[in-house]
C-alpha cells in the first residue's frame, strides 16, 4: 500500500509540513525507519530520533516544538498515537482483505450466507448456519449446525464453533479458538468412576468482542455461557461452562475462570489469574497477575492481589513483611537465646 503525505493527512485530519507529494509504502519505528517509511512520535522520550530518522514521513503532535532541522515531511495531529492506530488498522485491513469462496470447502445447502462474505479453503459450514454480511471465515474453520454469525465477523484459520453458538457483530476470533466445547461436567459414581453430564447449552458472544489465539470458551451445561459486548480476551484463556463476563472487561493470557463465575463489567484480570466457580467479581475490579480469586468480591472499583486475593495495598504491605522474615527470624532467635540465659 503506497500513500502520499497529503493522502495520509486527509485520513487522520492532520496538517502537512514539508513535501505533500512524498510517498511511503511501509510503517516503521522512528529509530529504525528507512526511506519510504512512515513513522510517528508520541512519546517525547524518543524525540532525539525525530532529527536523525530516515523516515520519509513522521506524524507528530500539533504543538511539537522543533529544536533542530528535520529532513522528514511532518504531519501534525492532535494525538499521534490515535492517528497511527487509524493507519495501522487501514494497513491491517489491506493485508486481510479477502473475497469470494475458495475451493475446496463445504457449505451445507441450508446455510444462509450474507453478502461480501469470504470463506477460505477447507472450511466447513454446517446445516442451518447463518453468516452475516462482510464476514470472513479463514481456511480450516468449522461452523457446526445452527451456528449464527453477525455482520463483519472475522474467524481466523482453524477456529472451531460448536453447534447452536451465537456470535454478534464486529467480532474477531483468532486462530485455534474453540467456542462451545463441552463444559467440564462429570458426576462421581459409587465405584469411583465418573459419568459424563451432557452439556446442552451454548455460548453467546455479543458485539465488538475480540478473542485471542487458542482461547477456549465452554458451552453451558444448560442455558448459555455469555461474553458481553466489548470484552477483550487475550491468548490462552480458559472460560468454563455457564460463566458470564460483563461488558468491556479485559482478561490477560493464561487466566482460568471456573464454571458459573460471574465477572462484572469493566473488570481487568491480569495474566494467570485463577477464578473459582460460582462466585462474582464486582464491576470495575482490577486483579493483579497470578492472583487467585476464591470468594465473591462485592466492592466495586477496587484493586486485588495475591492468592488468595486480598486488598491490593494490604497485599503489598504483606510482601514487605515477607521480605523481612529472615531478619525477623534472626532477631527472634537472639531474643530466645537471651531469655534462656536470663532463666
Amino acid at each position: 500500500m503506497q500513500l502520499t503525505a497529503l493522502e495520509i493527512s486527509l485520513l487522520i485530519n492532520g496538517t502537512v509540513e514539508g513535501k505533500p507529494e512524498v510517498t511511503v509504502n511501509q510503517l516503521a519505528k522512528i529509530e529504525e525507519a528507512q526511506t519510504g517509511s512512515l513513522s510517528f512520535l508520541a512519546n517525547l522520550k524518543y524525540e532525539q530520533y525525530l532529527y536523525t530518522t530516515k523516515a520519509s514521513v513522521v506524524i507528530i503532535n500539533a504543538d511539537q516544538v522543533l529544536t533542530e532541522p528535520v529532513t522528514a515531511t511532518l504531519i501534525r495531529v492532535d494525538n499521534p498515537y490515535l492517528a497511527i492506530s487509524v493507519l495501522l488498522e487501514k494497513y491491517n485491513q489491506s493485508k486481510l482483505a479477502k473475497a469470494g469462496i475458495e475451493q475446496p470447502c463445504f457449505i451445507h445447502p441450508t446455510a444462509v450466507i450474507g453478502q461480501h462474505v469470504y470463506i477460505g479453503a477447507f472450511a466447513y459450514i454446517g446445516p442451518n448456519v447463518k453468516i452475516g454480511d462482510n464476514s470472513r471465515i479463514y481456511p480450516n474453520s468449522y461452523l457446526a449446525d445452527d451456528v449464527q454469525l453477525g455482520t463483519n465477523v472475522t474467524l481466523f484459520a482453524g477456529v472451531k464453533v460448536y453447534f447452536d453458538c451465537k456470535i454478534g457483530d464486529n467480532v474477531i476470533v483468532h486462530s485455534g479458538v474453540v467456542i462451545g466445547g463441552d463444559g467440564f461436567g462429570f458426576a462421581p459414581q459409587a465405584d469411583g468412576s465418573y459419568q459424563k453430564v451432557s452439556q446442552i447449552g451454548n455460548v453467546i458472544i455479543e458485539d465488538d468482542v475480540e478473542i485471542g489465539a487458542n482461547t477456549t470458551i465452554d458451552r453451558a451445561t444448560m442455558g448459555s455461557t455469555i461474553i458481553r459486548k466489548g470484552v477483550k480476551l487475550d491468548n490462552l484463556i480458559q472460560i468454563a461452562h455457564n460463566v458470564e463476563i460483563g461488558s468491556y472487561t479485559v482478561v490477560a493470557a493464561q487466566t482460568g475462570i471456573s464454571g458459573s463465575a460471574k465477572i462484572g463489567e469493566n473488570v481487568i484480570l491480569g495474566g494467570q489469574v485463577g477464578v473459582v466457580g460460582h462466585i462474582s467479581i464486582a464491576k470495575g475490579s482490577q486483579v493483579q497477575a497470578q492472583s487467585g480469586i476464591s470468594r465473591t468480591i462485592k466492592e466495586e472499583n477496587k484493586k486485588w492481589a495475591g492468592s488468595p486475593a486480598a486488598n491490593y495495598q494490604d497485599h503489598m504491605r504483606s510482601q514487605v513483611v515477607l521480605t523481612r522474615l529472615p531478619e525477623i527470624e534472626k532477631k527472634v532467635q537472639e531474643l530466645e537465646k537471651k531469655l534462656a540465659e536470663l532463666q
